[in-house]
């Protein structure tokens, strides 16, 4: 299924580290990183192997981060983010 997320919401959501805006990262790069997670190869910001596959995820303007969604709810703490510069 994919991610929505209220456009007005979108809107105005920004980046917790440089307060750029956000855009729903493109679902063929959800897959990518889906298909890199199952095989133990994506690390969040914080260190940690990411095991949850992803629902969705807000990408920053700068494609330099990917804030996961996951039950509909972006997780917007920068610990958590991922790197997806491998995929784009």
């Amino acid at each position: 299924m994919p991610t929505e997320i209220d456009p007005e919401l979108l809107r105005i959501l920004r980046c917790p580290e440089t307060h750029q805006p956000l855009t729903l990262a493109p679902a063929d790069l959800v897959d990518a990183l889906n298909r890199r997670i199952q095989a133990g190869q994506v690390v969040a910001r914080s260190g940690t192997t990411v095991t949850e596959p992803l629902e969705g995820g807000l990408l920053r303007q700068d494609g330099t981060l990917l804030y996961p969604v996951r039950d509909q709810i972006p997780i917007l703490l920068v610990d958590e983010a991922l790197t997806p510069m491998a995929e784009l």
